[in-house]
């Protein structure tokens, strides 16, 4: 059976490669030296490929940063639906999808507070800033689906709710008086105010 990739043209399968590469080299050096201390020349050498290529795919460091973090961001929250499924205690199960989301998120934290404000004001045409909020609607769907399970929460509330605690989860994230707290400290945080808005 034939796989999918033996369906892409030459074209297309050189396309992937280099942003497999280009995504590959930020985010090592992003990890290693933060943002601020990365250039686009040091992205597209270690990338092995020119300046020019590199700004087809991403016009600005924000943008690279984007495509990097798109990809742990979804990869986070797909761990922590899958750990949800299995707690039955409502709010288990919203602490189980928001501690990845933030553990990624901190993992280089100047590197996660630039991620938020690329996504709340970046540009809103750029295609990796458009995938960076559609992984904020899939967050909010999959908290509202977790506090629908609760009792005394009905499906309109879930929604109203999950943006609530989506809020709660990026302002602690964001937050300059966070950036030198332990991660478990943010997260512990987090737990009290989604417990302090859920119904007794």
């Amino acid at each position: 059976m034939p796989t999918p990739s033996q369906h892409i043209g030459r074209r297309e399968r050189n396309k992937l490669e280099k942003l497999e590469r280009i995504t590959a080299a930020a985010s090592e050096l992003f990890a290693e030296h933060g943002i601020e201390d990365v250039t686009t020349q040091q992205i597209a050498d270690r990338a092995d490929i020119g300046t020019g290529t590199l700004f087809l795919y991403a016009k600005t460091k924000g943008e690279l940063l984007l495509l990097v973090q798109n990809a742990h961001y979804a990869l986070a929250l797909e761990h922590g639906q899958a750990a949800a499924e299995k707690m039955p205690d409502v709010l288990d199960a919203v602490l189980a999808i928001v501690t990845p989301i933030v553990e990624c998120n901190r993992v280089q934290v100047e590197n996660g507070r630039t991620y938020l404000r690329e996504m709340v004001f970046g540009d809103p045409a750029e295609p990796r800033h458009a995938e960076a909020l559609g992984i904020v609607a899939q967050t909010q769907e999959a908290l509202a689906k977790i506090l629908g399970r609760h009792e005394r929460i009905g499906e309109s509330e879930a929604t109203t709710l999950a943006g609530v605690v989506s809020a709660v989860m990026y302002l602690a994230m964001a937050a300059g008086i966070n950036a030198q707290r332990r991660t478990v400290e943010v997260i512990g945080d987090i737990r009290a105010q989604v417990s302090a808005i859920l119904p007794r």
